[in-house]
């Protein structure tokens, strides 16, 4: 599962307005099924997706290529998600949201101190995600 899931996904959902570019969210999950089934989800919005199977495979895209707003695991192989907000942090104010299967109301606060814009604990909401990147957004 450690092999870099480094693609990028054209939705084929809704385009966005005349003269605007498509919003580009990235995934940072070592799950395949979810980095899935958001893509999917997030196409059908209207959103363009980039995917990464961990933190050391995505720090330099996002540094390199930004998207709009990234969606971070924390547990991952490699570099987990904290660090890889800490490394990020240094050079990008991203918005980036946790979707963690840490779901302790120290995690979530260690998360939040350290920069990230929300912080959603798995299982979660496809529809509370969605309006929560948009809100951001």
């Amino acid at each position: 599962m450690n092999e870099v899931a480094d693609q990028q996904y054209n939705g084929s959902g809704q385009d966005p307005a005349p003269g605007e570019p498509q919003r580009v969210i990235a995934l940072v999950d070592d799950d395949r099924n979810i980095l899935t089934t958001l893509s999917i989800a997030l196409q059908a919005e209207g959103y363009a997706t980039r995917v990464y199977s961990d933190g050391e495979a995505a720090l330099g895209a996002l540094l390199s290529n930004p998207p709009d707003l990234a969606v971070f695991d924390i547990k991952m192989p490699r570099m987990d998600g904290m660090e890889l907000l800490g490394r990020l942090r240094e050079h990008s104010r991203l918005p980036v949201i946790f979707l963690t299967s840490k779901d302790e109301e120290e995690d979530e606060a260690a998360g939040l101190a350290m920069g990230a814009d929300d912080y959603i604990a798995k299982p979660f909401s496809q529809r509370l995600l969605l309006a929560r990147i948009g809100a951001i957004l």
